[in-house]
């Protein structure tokens, strides 16, 4: 009866304590959900790079739920300078346990620095190619153009070599073109001139170039280079991949394939 009369105190004491620490997480995750919902607006508002919005909120959102931890332990009755102790030896053991997400931070921290890519660049890297939707402090988020979802590491990305195909406005288009021995080059430089010259996608500087790169096997090797805009590469490229093939069909100009010679013997 004694014990009951003496835990009876404690129990009302630390049990309120308890009480009102649940209700204090609670109420506290969902006013930072909010503040960091907030925080994302106002940073779409001023126009942030959008690489950095997601980085910066998440940043935001871990760092108040640490200061929720932190206050709840008060609560509790948790001595400051003992808890910080605990929690830098726990933070340092995590950290340790923990090697590959922070070099995946480290990564996200450079490719936000650095800026090889951005949210709608077009990439390929660590033997992926995609658009980039996310760069989060751990991973980055790629759509292929079949829309298939990507996550990769942050690490992987900065420690890779990455092809950005978005960076630059133009891009150059290479048509590798086999012709027959027997077709005249002049003639053929003449129809791709034209086809060239007939399309306003193309640029007139740089001019396009069309030279006899080899002597191959079956066919000379004509490679056709043209300039465009970025975002209209792959229109162009099957636009006139088309045109060639009926031009070269109206001209006369023969596009071979492969042949064997079988020689019959009779014994």
């Amino acid at each position: 009866m004694d014990f009951m009369s003496n835990a009876y105190p404690l129990i009302i004491s630390y049990g309120e304590r308890i009480i009102l620490s649940l209700v204090f997480l609670i109420v506290g995750l969902k006013v930072i959900n909010v503040l960091a919902h907030f925080t994302a607006g106002k940073l779409e508002k001023a126009k942030v790079d959008q690489s950095l919005q997601p980085f910066l909120v998440s940043i935001f959102k871990v760092a108040l739920q640490v200061m929720l931890v932190i206050s709840i332990a008060s609560m509790l009755g948790a001595e400051m300078t003992s808890f910080i102790a605990v929690l830098g030896a726990a933070t340092l053991a995590v950290g340790f346990a923990l090697q590959g997400s922070l070099a995946n931070f480290a990564g996200g921290v450079l490719i936000l620095l650095l800026k090889p890519f951005k949210v709608g660049d077009y990439i390929e890297a660590a033997g992926f190619g995609g658009t980039v939707k996310e760069i989060q402090i751990f991973y980055s988020v790629l759509d292929t153009p079949d829309n298939k979802r990507i996550i990769i590491p942050n690490a992987n990305l900065s420690n890779s070599s990455t092809i950005n195909y978005s960076v630059n406005p133009n891009r150059r288009i290479d048509f590798v073109l086999g012709v027959g021995y027997q077709d005249s080059m002049e003639k053929v430089r003449s129809i791709l001139q034209r086809i060239a010259s007939e399309n306003p996608l193309m640029f007139e500087d740089p001019p396009p170039q069309i030279v006899l790169g080899e002597h191959g096997d079956n066919s000379l090797i004509v490679y056709f280079r043209v300039w465009c805009k970025m975002e209209d590469y792959w229109s162009l490229y099957w636009e006139t991949l088309e045109k060639i093939k009926a031009e070269f069909d109206k001209e006369g100009i023969n596009i071979p394939y492969p042949q064997l010679d079988v020689h019959m013997i009779n014994q």
